[in-house]
């Protein structure tokens, strides 16, 4: 157990300033400090590893946002896990598991009550891929509570590469849907079909993706999994059926620019056709979580989910990994490593 004066030293990723645009390396610093000394009823934590969410940049704004505005100087909100290296809370102990808000450092001081304790037989980064609660957990929501897909529907995933996609098309495909997936590239879209088992690709970078889906699709599609928004949210809402649900989940086209959003053109479609467009937050379902969490892992036990990452190594590596994640350069679960 560390000294009061030996403490490690902890790496934070902090806002130099507020992000207009291309979010990039030249947003942030890296500052060093002594991890600051656990008080009653908090612990220190080491990072193991930091996930890189498209929320992250909606926090960077200099006007508040979706999210809770990072200030200045402020170190960069993060998921992460990691391990207890000393406590000063009941029911945590060296050595525990915990994933949490642990934001963009090396090592977290904070109140235990902001952590979970986890499971670590499997790989902690699980708890931010498949069980992560910006991953795994908002994609279960959006697929079975708020889409409430049914066997033998025809489900149009949208960044379905990327984390949330990735689990979203495979749980809509769990329950018996019929999954097309959009992509950015060749490979991702081979990665969709060959590798995920998803009954169809389009990349969206290469080929017409309105005369795509209506070949695909010619009765049209039952479930949109938004991710993006846009000139794709459109091309759904065109091809959207009678009592057909479009699921907004992000819309991270638009979180570069706050204040020129692009809403739908095609909204009309909802109406004609008797649809519904509803948006959500995981924690809107937070008392079913557990039951999530018990679906997903089963799943992962019996090989019908997968989630591939990648990883950059550094704590300095964060700023770079997050500009990376809105380029389109990531396939599955973008992870830092401190």
């Amino acid at each position: 157990m560390p000294s009061a004066t030996n403490r490690p030293t902890n790496r934070k990723v902090v806002l130099a300033r507020y992000v207009t645009g291309m979010v990039g390396p030249e947003h942030f610093r890296i500052e060093e400090e002594p991890a600051r000394e656990p008080g009653e009823g908090e612990v220190m934590v080491r990072t193991d590893s930091l996930s890189i969410d498209a929320f992250i940049r909606t926090s960077l704004n200099e006007v508040e946002g979706l999210h809770q505005q990072v200030p200045l100087g402020g170190v960069v909100v993060a998921l992460g896990v990691g391990r207890v290296i000393e406590s000063h809370a009941p029911g945590f102990v060296a050595g525990d598991a915990v994933s949490g808000p642990l934001l963009a450092q090396t090592y977290a001081t904070m109140p235990a009550a902001m952590l979970q304790k986890i499971d670590d037989a499997l790989p902690l980064s699980t708890y931010l891929g498949v069980l992560g609660l910006t991953t795994g957990l908002t994609a279960y929501a959006g697929i079975r509570y708020v889409g409430d897909v049914k066997a033998g529907e025809t489900v149009l995933v949208s960044a379905a590469a990327g984390a949330v996609g990735c689990i979203a098309a495979q749980v809509a495909k769990a329950l018996g849907a019929r999954v097309i997936g959009l992509a950015g590239g060749p490979g991702k879209v081979a990665f969709l079909t060959d590798t995920l088992g998803l009954d169809a690709a389009i990349d969206y970078k290469n080929e017409d993706v309105a005369a795509r889906l209506k070949a695909l699709a010619p009765e049209g599609i039952d479930v949109f999994f938004d991710n993006v928004g846009g000139e794709l949210l459109d091309i759904a809402l065109d091809n959207i059926r009678e009592r057909g649900r479009v699921v907004i989940c992000g819309a991270i086209s638009q979180y570069n620019d706050h204040s020129h959003v692009r809403g739908p053109s095609l909204y009309l479609r909802l109406a004609e056709r008797y649809a519904r467009m509803e948006g959500f937050t995981v924690m809107h379902f937070a008392s079913q979580l557990g039951e999530a969490g018990a679906q997903l892992v089963q799943w992962l036990a019996e090989g019908r989910l997968q989630m591939p990452e990648q990883v950059d190594h550094g704590i300095d590596a964060f700023p770079d990994a997050l500009r990376k994640l809105f380029e389109g350069g990531n396939t599955g679960k973008m992870l830092v490593r401190p």
